[in-house]
């Protein structure tokens, strides 16, 4: 059974003791965490690192340690008094290591801790893990960035303007042609065509000019309207 303790996303520890800087309430349990938005279905495990770098009690309670940790406002006041309260809950570690423990890499903390309570590789990677995060929050090493929830967002969004720029490139439709004026066009609407009509004229090879003249004249009154 793991004495020291894990989570797989070490990274929820300093997103909650960064809140409990901020604020810390009477009484902190797993439904705080929740409530938070830290650490989804790990909340117990965020409880369990608290309860056993004593800043709570077994009720939830704020111990006298902590108080006069997190009444601290400058990041380095604060990190040295919080680097107290985790260096004596891993003392066996650092009665090992001195204060080179601080300072050890993964590697060396995952065969400190499987070493220490029998666990997996994976466990006590997370046990490193979780110490490495620790140690961050007391001055020695870097603290993990929380996770940003807008990214879906901001990918989305680009997307969203490339489809509504497109829609504004498409040309407007065209509505078909009218017929030019003075061409006379008989079609059914209802139908959707077109008629056309060939008048073919057979001249007399014998006829006069009066008699060419009269049949043009006769076109013109009855076929042209004119």
């Amino acid at each position: 059974m793991a004495t020291h303790p894990y989570i797989s996303g070490a990274g929820n520890v300093a997103q909650m003791v960064t809140q409990l800087r901020k604020s810390f309430p009477s009484t902190i349990s797993s439904e705080t965490v929740k409530k938070l938005g830290l650490a989804p279905n790990n909340e117990s495990y965020v409880i369990g690192v608290l309860q056993f770098v004593g800043v709570i009690d077994s009720e939830g309670k704020r111990t006298p340690e902590a108080a006069k940790a997190f009444s601290h406002h400058k990041d380095e006041d604060f990190a040295e008094k919080f680097g107290a309260l985790v260096q004596k809950a891993y003392s066996s570690l650092f009665e090992l290591h001195g204060n080179d423990a601080w300072n050890l890499d993964s590697d060396e903390l995952i065969t400190f801790f499987r070493q220490s309570d029998q666990t997996s590789a994976i466990i006590g990677g997370r046990q490193a893990a979780t110490f490495k995060v620790l140690a961050g929050l007391s001055g020695h090493g870097d603290i993990p960035e929380p996770k940003s929830k807008k990214v879906a967002k901001a990918v989305a969004a680009p997307k969203a303007a490339k489809a509504v720029a497109a829609k504004k490139a498409q040309p407007p439709a065209q509505s078909p042609p009218h017929p030019a004026a003075g061409t006379h066009q008989n079609h059914n609407e209802g139908t959707g065509f077109g008629l056309t009509v060939r008048v073919e004229i057979n001249l007399p090879a014998d006829g006069t000019k009066e008699t060419y003249d009269n049949i043009f004249k006769s076109i013109k009154e009855n076929l042209l309207g004119g």
